[in-house]
């Protein structure tokens, strides 16, 4: 790994670790764009490698937001099980998809977010 690639690797996680504490958001929204870009990951390697980070992030974020009380454990611990039974299995359908229907997907997901976000408050 190059120097600039390590540079450009922390940049990418300075901007999510800020956006994942103040937003909830950062792992896919600029991880997998950033990866796929800036890095030249494919489609696949960018969704496995933001999973990856994300891991560490929320762990981060997670103690000091329960530290400071806000967590609500009594929703995390449902979702953070069904999301985490739905990963297992969407992963063996991420093998099967190509980079550039995964992209796609990708694509029209973020779309349909940023119109609702901007359209609803």
């Amino acid at each position: 790994m190059t120097a600039t690639q390590i540079l450009l690797g922390l940049g990418i996680g300075v901007i999510t670790g800020v956006l994942a504490a103040l937003c909830g958001v950062g792992g896919g929204l600029i991880m997998v764009p950033a990866f796929v870009f800036l890095m030249a990951l494919d489609q696949k390697s960018a969704v496995a490698t933001s999973l990856a980070v994300i891991i560490f992030v929320s762990l981060v974020a997670t103690a000091k937001y329960h530290a400071a009380s806000l967590v609500k454990w009594q929703v995390a611990i449902p979702v953070a099980i069904g999301a985490a039974a739905a990963a297992w299995f969407a992963t063996d359908w991420l093998k099967h998809l190509s980079n550039d229907t995964l992209s796609r997907t990708f694509g029209i997901l973020m779309i349909l977010v940023g119109i609702r976000m901007l359209v609803l408050k």
